[in-house]
């Protein structure tokens, strides 16, 4: 088959490999789309440390189901499914205790093992979601960024009413806006330094959008400010930004040794939330289930689609912040 094949950081091709066999309890998936995001980046950079070399990438994808393993029941071939990356152990402490998503053996399709990047790819069929009549193949890549949005909202107060402030109106950003919107927020405040990106975030339903947060006029701040760029200066701005008794929180990757400077008495004296949000948990499903709703404008958010052959191209066009989600149609 053909793939992507990052054989060492910074260095990959278009080339064919073995096709891979699913072994018991696997099958073996036809990708029909596969989206790009910032872990792949990191991954061809040679920045994201849980990596092997030479892999595969691509961990946000769709396809047909066209072998299955033995001892697999429950899907059939043909079945059109999005499958969730996440790979845990299940032994560990974290996994024993329900947080799969810090496993101190973690793994994911794309990001440990190889991914969706290619002709063909196999998944453990417990990772395996039907797609829903009314989620196209293209739509369906949404799904698994959408899970960790999921993710994120689980672990904030999401009360009614509040007032959120969202740095970052790529990807996630709009899909965290959508989520805010969709939860009861009182009002949604997008940071962009973009103005195209901030043009979509006034369609997608934000009251206010500027390239500074100095420029809103909420001097009381906001309940809840969630960051999407991992961008230390605007994460340290965001921190300044909560209101006494709100949250913050850091939804996007940082490099790991970057450090962030904050008051620790305000955090104190304001009883200020710090929480972080990481991959995906127990999300997957109900991503599904707001896909299928339309809770996310799936039209708007995607952009771009390439062949296997233009992955250097896609890389460019995400790398240039040109577009929203960018997309790979392996079998096109």
């Amino acid at each position: 088959m053909r793939a992507v094949v990052i054989q060492t950081p910074g260095h990959y091709e278009v080339t064919t490999v073995d096709d891979p066999t699913p072994g018991p309890g696997e099958v073996l998936v036809a990708p029909a789309a596969v989206g790009i995001c910032g872990t792949d980046v990191h991954i061809v950079q040679g920045e994201f440390a849980p990596t092997p070399y030479p892999i595969i990438p691509g961990h946000e994808f769709t396809g047909e189901i066209v072998a299955l393993g033995a001892g697999v029941s429950g899907l059939r071939t043909g079945a059109q499914v999005a499958v969730d990356p996440s790979l845990f152990c299940g032994a560990c402490h974290y996994c024993s205790i329900g947080h799969g998503n810090l496993c101190e053996n973690w793994g994911a399709i794309g990001d440990t093992v190889d991914g969706a990047m290619a002709e063909y790819v196999k998944v453990p069929a417990a990772n395996c979601y039907r797609l829903p009549e009314s989620v196209d193949v293209a739509q369906g890549t949404l799904i698994e960024p959408l899970s960790c949005a999921v993710r994120g909202f689980d672990v904030l107060p999401r009360r009614l009413g509040d007032h959120y402030l969202i740095y970052g109106a790529g990807t996630m950003g709009l899909m965290m806006l959508q989520l805010a919107k969709a939860a009861g927020a009182a009002s949604l405040s997008v940071v962009d330094i973009n103005k195209d990106r901030l043009e979509i975030a006034e369609r997608l339903g934000a009251d206010a959008t500027a390239a500074s947060a100095s420029n809103l006029d909420r001097p009381q701040g906001w309940e809840t400010v969630i960051d999407c760029t991992g961008v230390i200066p605007v994460i340290e701005d965001g921190l300044t930004r909560v209101r006494r008794g709100g949250t913050f929180q850091q939804f996007g990757v940082a490099p790991s040794a970057a450090k962030a400077s904050f008051s620790p008495f305000r955090v104190y004296n304001d009883e200020i939330t710090i929480v972080g949000s990481m991959a995906v948990l127990h999300s997957f499903g109900r991503a599904v289930d707001l896909m299928a709703k339309g809770v996310i404008d799936a039209d708007t958010m995607i952009t771009h689609s390439f062949g296997l052959d233009d992955f250097g191209a896609a890389l460019q066009t995400f790398r240039d912040g040109s577009g929203r989600k960018i997309q790979l149609r392996p079998r096109a």
